[in-house]
């Protein structure tokens, strides 16, 4: 494990806090395409809700040149009618390691999973613990109904035991879907490909090249330091326990910023700041409406220490509790956090609409809704 000594700290100004932290998430010039996005971000946080975009699509749609509306999920099956064969793929879908978030990872984060997955097959989560004794009988049929037929989804598997799972999180599903969801945590199954947002489950060998499945899973060690870099490539800019540091003390550069202490950023991000220079470049200027866990915000800590902006995704909180809307989009004006949009895709009358706003003065989130509204094909 890495333990080396840190560089000196930077000291920057709030405004080049900022810039850097702007230019590393990759909000200024575009990447060609989904498969850069993913392989500098380390990973996509996946979501099925779709008010006016998934999040996974409004995520990129802002980093990836002429993105369009299920690109990610293209890059990961391919097209609907012309699955991807394993042996042609370049991303998959799982849950990231240390939390139930759904995500596209390059194939090289697979043997890093492999403990977290174990992990869960001893635990007691309904949705993604170990299987239960019915369960366990289920999961011999799914499993052998899917090498012999290929991949299936929940409804391909008539499942007559009419028992309902509680999955603790206020709904409950059949017997069948939650051991598929379990089968699916524990890497016994992957997600082959979407209809719609219908998930098709087959088996890692019918999903993942052979190569990637005969890697040697790593120790301990250096899965926690692939943890603490993931987290890294994804926020860029964020705060690390001792722990964190010991393992990427030889990629980190320390950060001292006002009022914000112990911040770090990757050694190879410093370049930012002076390329191609200091200050905000005419396409940095556009201002941009953020996904609701956009990589610039995802630790609300740091966004409201860094960018003094105090945010909650409320798509959870109830109806009168929600201080900005079910799902207000961040609006990044420049070098600031100017307030939010709640817009909703109303998409039988081909409109955007603006269900709340709340923009300081000086700033205008006129262009970054007819670029939203662009992107979703309405008006």
């Amino acid at each position: 494990m890495p333990n080396v000594s840190l560089p000196q700290p930077i000291s920057l100004s709030l405004s080049e806090a900022h810039l850097l932290h702007r230019r590393a998430v990759r909000l200024a010039r575009p990447l060609p395409d989904a498969a850069a996005a993913l392989e500098h971000h380390g990973f996509i946080q996946i979501d099925p809700i779709n008010v006016c975009g998934r999040m996974h699509d409004l995520i990129l749609r802002n980093r990836v040149a002429d993105y369009r509306e299920g690109g990610l999920m293209r890059l990961l099956h391919g097209p609907a009618e012309a699955p991807l064969a394993a042996e042609d793929r370049t991303a998959f879908e799982h849950h990231l390691p240390h939390s139930h978030v759904l995500a596209a990872m390059p194939l090289d984060a697979w043997p890093f999973l492999l403990s977290a997955m174990r992990r869960r097959t001893l635990g007691t989560g309904s949705w993604s613990g170990g299987l239960e004794p019915e369960q366990e009988a289920l999961a011999r049929v799914i499993l052998r109904e899917i090498a012999e037929r290929g991949a299936l989804s929940s409804e391909d598997l008539a499942d007559t035991d009419i028992r309902r799972v509680d999955h603790g999180w206020g709904s409950q599903a059949s017997l069948t879907k939650t051991t598929l969801h379990k089968l699916f945590f524990h890497g016994r199954l992957l997600i082959s490909r979407r209809q719609a947002n219908r998930r098709y489950y087959d088996l890692p060998e019918h999903v993942l090249p052979a190569s990637i499945l005969a890697r040697p899973e790593p120790t301990e060690e250096e899965t926690a330091r692939w943890i603490t870099l993931l987290k890294l490539r994804q926020r860029r800019l964020m705060t690390l326990s001792p722990a964190e540091r010991a393992q990427v003390s030889d990629l980190v550069q320390p950060l001292t910023v006002e009022g914000i202490p112990n911040l770090y950023c990757l050694r190879a991000d410093v370049p930012l700041l002076n390329a191609p220079g200091g200050e905000l470049q005419d396409e940095e200027t556009r201002p941009l409406l953020l996904a609701p866990l956009d990589p610039l915000i995802y630790d609300r800590r740091l966004a409201s220490r860094l960018w003094g902006f105090d945010y909650i995704w409320e798509v959870y909180t109830p109806l009168e509790k929600r201080l900005r809307g079910y799902y207000a989009l961040p609006l990044l004006s420049g070098l600031e956090i100017a307030g939010h949009i709640d817009p909703k895709a109303d998409r039988p009358a081909g409109r955007l609409r603006v269900v709340n706003r709340s923009v300081r003065r000086g700033h205008s989130a006129a262009p970054a809704l007819k670029s939203l509204a662009a992107f979703l094909g309405l008006k």
